[in-house]
């Protein structure tokens, strides 16, 4: 792969007009240059061989060979990062830009409409940050990515147990839906405490997430709904657009989601909801900070540490991008550092200790 400053791109995609588009928005940010332009799965695969680039954008749904199919041969015989063109925000779409996610495929974003749309200058922006995302992966994690991810659930899903006393929240934001499928899954049915998820993710993708999350998992996840009551034994997926807070109503806390403007760029952010969590559980959570760019969760793992509560972050060798954590780790939050396979264990050894807590 190109060793020089300005990292090298094949875009592919069965519209041509799509690829001149991708491509002069690519060339003319100067960070990147395409090299190669593709037409389906099967060209890309000879293109990726012929002219070796750094990073490839990958249309999902394409004729001959799609783009699921594409992202497993690459993973596996030519692994690099990959960032997956949605032109959908619900239904397949939404189901196979989350399927990419957890083939390894580093970001998503959604294609711009046409050339003359007024969310261009936006669809750009998005494309070039997650190149930017694409570009801090390091072979070494290119190769976990290519790591098959579990498929199956386990057993049935244990039923709710409660109102729930105790609570943990999980951040993540690039590679956090493949780090999802290994910690999700991995919690035992009995795991005494409802679990929050705030994966950085636009409206109309987080559904999906959860649905996947859901059929994989002992633990039933589905997308949080605005004045549901926290339980243990269960998944809850902030939407995404939406913060996810926690109120009082009565002796209840239920979930609050809102429109407030974003922080640190996103909507859903993972620093409401550890702070509102921490304010209403004390020192009955636990925070996780997974996977990520910049800094959100940072804050707010902070002040779970500091109303008692346990803070976990993944530790940079098994984070496809390590600033979260890192942020993290380095305001004071954090109590334990693990790699992505041993988070789920460390959530459920804590609780199992602090049993009382």
């Amino acid at each position: 792969m190109s060793s020089s400053s300005v990292r090298t791109v094949l875009v592919v995609d069965d519209s041509a007009f799509m690829r001149q588009l991708i491509t002069e928005l690519v060339d003319e940010s100067g960070e990147f240059r395409v090299v190669g332009t593709a037409r389906n799965g099967n060209d890309a695969l000879r293109k990726i061989q012929a002219l070796d680039p750094d990073l490839v954008t990958l249309d999902v749904e394409m004729p001959e060979r799609d783009g699921l199919d594409t992202l497993d041969v690459i993973m596996r015989e030519m692994p690099r990062p990959v960032v997956v063109l949605s032109g959908a925000s619900a239904g397949r779409g939404a189901d196979l830009t989350i399927r990419a996610l957890e083939l390894g495929a580093v970001e998503f974003v959604r294609k711009p409409a046409d050339a003359a749309s007024a969310g261009l200058s936006t669809a750009r922006e998005q494309l070039l940050d997650a190149l930017r995302a694409a570009a801090q992966v390091s072979a070494r994690n290119v190769g976990a990515l290519a790591r098959s991810a579990l498929e199956t659930r386990r057993g049935p899903p244990a039923a709710s147990t409660g109102v729930a006393s105790r609570v943990v929240v999980i951040a993540a934001s690039t590679g956090g839906p493949r780090a999802l499928t290994q910690v999700i899954p991995a919690l035992p049915r009995s795991l005494g405490a409802a679990v929050l998820v705030v994966q950085h993710m636009p409206a109309g993708f987080t559904r999906s997430l959860a649905e996947r999350l859901d059929m994989q998992s002992q633990m039933p996840v589905s997308e949080a709904r605005d004045g549901e009551s926290l339980m243990h034994g269960r998944v809850y997926i902030a939407p995404g657009g939406f913060h996810m807070r926690i109120r009082r109503e009565g002796e209840d806390r239920v979930i609050a989601l809102d429109t407030s403007p974003s922080i640190w760029g996103v909507r859903p952010a993972a620093d409401p909801t550890f702070r509102t969590v921490a304010e209403h559980f004390g020192a009955n959570v636990i925070g996780v900070v997974l996977t990520g760019m910049g800094r959100d969760g940072a804050a707010g793992l902070r002040a779970v540490h500091d109303a008692g509560g346990v803070g976990i972050a993944q530790d940079r060798e098994s984070s496809i991008i390590p600033g979260m954590p890192q942020a993290a780790v380095a305001l004071g939050g954090v109590d334990h550092i693990v790699p992505l396979d041993e988070v789920a264990g460390a959530i459920a050894h804590i609780l199992a200790d602090r049993d009382g807590m």
